[in-house]
């Protein structure tokens, strides 16, 4: 892989994660965080979501009129949205129930319908599809990062397995305004470890 194309399957990891850098999908991002579980099972949602969309987005740029290029995308994600969300209806059932109408919301998610906009929509399929797997991945490691935090100190386990004494857990935690406490602290946490990564890359560059 040339390292264009590894630039753009790479840059959502960290460098302009969707959550974490340019601050999109915060709800979804704040709300099924209570565990790393619901994380996985969103992350991997809108993964899907993003590859396929971005794919057939990306393939129909020259087809999709001008005037009807929103309504379009929204149909195209709405469909693969329906798509996931009968899938784990049908094989998780217990994870949509977690996930409850977090999973539909994927289509107003301004993480897919941004890349289909911004990169889906001028770039060639194999690019959106490395665009909309690295986005993918990026969300769900923001996902995972604060889902593990908050039920580690909120709910004393780690994906199910208890190993803190239900009396030290931090309810706070689980709750709305742990989710606030921690996306900050972890947004803060890699917003430094980015910007030192540049710093450092411009001083070797001089």
């Amino acid at each position: 892989m040339s390292n264009s194309k590894l630039n753009i399957l790479t840059k959502g990891f960290f460098k302009e994660n969707p959550t974490l850098i340019l601050v999109l999908g915060c709800c979804p991002t704040l709300a099924v965080t209570t565990s790393v579980t619901n994380a996985l099972g969103m992350g991997a949602a809108t993964t899907f979501v993003l590859l396929m969309s971005n794919m057939l987005i990306s393939a129909l740029k020259n087809v999709i009129p001008d005037k009807v290029r929103i309504p379009s995308y929204i149909v195209i994600i709405a469909t693969f949205v329906s798509m996931i969300d009968l899938l784990i209806q049908g094989f998780l059932p217990s994870l949509s129930a977690s996930l409850g109408v977090f999973i539909p919301l994927i289509v107003v998610n301004c993480i897919v319908l941004g890349r289909a906009e911004a990169f889906a929509n001028k770039n060639t399929v194999l690019d959106s599809l490395l665009d909309g797997l690295g986005m993918g991945i990026g969300f769900t490691i923001a996902l995972t990062l604060i889902g593990a935090i908050r039920e580690i100190l909120g709910s004393g386990s780690f994906l199910g397995y208890h190993f803190i004494p239900s009396e030290y857990n931090m309810l706070i935690f689980v709750l709305a305004p742990g989710a606030f406490l921690v996306f900050g602290f972890v947004m803060a946490a890699v917003r430094f470890i980015v910007n030192k990564r540049e710093e450092k890359k411009k001083h070797c560059e001089n």
